[in-house]
């Protein structure tokens, strides 16, 4: 049986955050982050340095080795140039992460609208996934949109995304960077899945604002003190249309056109 109440390590965190978690553990962490946000704040500016990190050096890692660096085939005098080559290499990792963490410093920490984003981005990539659970309450019950607005703090709704043929799955509670957020779960007749995610936020108001991560991007804003970000496949004009149909659903405003009410920020930040 898990103990919900249980204290959560560093340790622990940073396993939830490199997935390395133990399955039966990670609920535990995650009822944890939704009361002590400054471990999720922690939580959050990690991932969104591990995102960071991947999109630098992520193709480097993906390239063949060439052969004059294959150690098989080294050897000078009978000299193990295996260990030597470790030893290269372990002294390589060091000035990359000297120098990366020299980067940081010089340029700063992820901006506050980077780290909601990176954190709404990377609960959508865990849980779309998901076969078994993907969602924690289904669409059909009724105590979905209380439970989840009365965890954030807020008057939420679930948008109708039916004319984007995206039916609602249901939603689930998430640790967030300023408390609890909930994030809801739609899906396509052909099994495409979005995310709408919402929190409180401490970013100023903005406009619709795409980012793209690899094979998925999101879209962001902030309205009054919460922060929505719709997330799917990295399709960038039908995502800003889904999340603009999202932006004024939330806002009871009556669709017009796409591209109206809310300006879109059409680059990326």
């Amino acid at each position: 049986m898990i103990d919900r109440d249980s204290p959560v390590t560093t340790d622990e965190l940073h396993a939830y955050v490199d997935d390395m978690l133990p399955p039966d553990r990670r609920p535990a962490v995650e009822a944890w982050l939704a009361t002590h946000p400054d471990d999720a704040a922690h939580v959050a500016q990690w991932r969104a340095q591990a995102e960071a990190i991947r999109a630098h050096y992520g193709a480097v890692a993906e390239e063949p080795t060439p052969d004059r660096f294959d150690l098989d085939r080294l050897a000078v005098g009978g000299r193990p140039w295996r260990a030597v080559a470790l030893a290269g290499i372990a002294a390589a990792l060091i000035g990359c992460v000297v120098g990366w963490l020299a980067h940081g410093a010089s340029a700063g920490a992820p901006s506050a609208f980077e780290q909601f984003t990176a954190e709404a981005l990377n609960a959508h990539k865990v849980y779309v996934v998901e076969v078994r659970h993907p969602i924690e309450v289904q669409a059909g019950e009724d105590h979905l949109l209380p439970w989840l607005s009365r965890r954030v703090g807020a008057n939420l709704r679930a948008p109708n995304l039916e004319s984007y043929s995206l039916k609602l799955m249901g939603g689930r509670l998430l640790p967030g960077l300023n408390g609890p957020a909930a994030m809801f779960m739609y899906e396509t007749p052909a099994g495409e899945r979005y995310t709408f995610y919402c929190s409180r936020s401490n970013t100023a108001r903005t406009a619709l604002r795409y980012n793209a991560a690899g094979d998925a991007a999101a879209v962001l804003w902030v309205e009054g003190d919460i922060g929505y970000v719709v997330s799917g496949p990295a399709e960038r004009n039908r995502l800003l249309d889904i999340a603009q149909t999202a932006y004024q659903q939330m806002e009871a405003r009556v669709p017009t056109r796409a591209t109206e009410n809310l300006p879109i920020a059409r680059r990326g930040s």
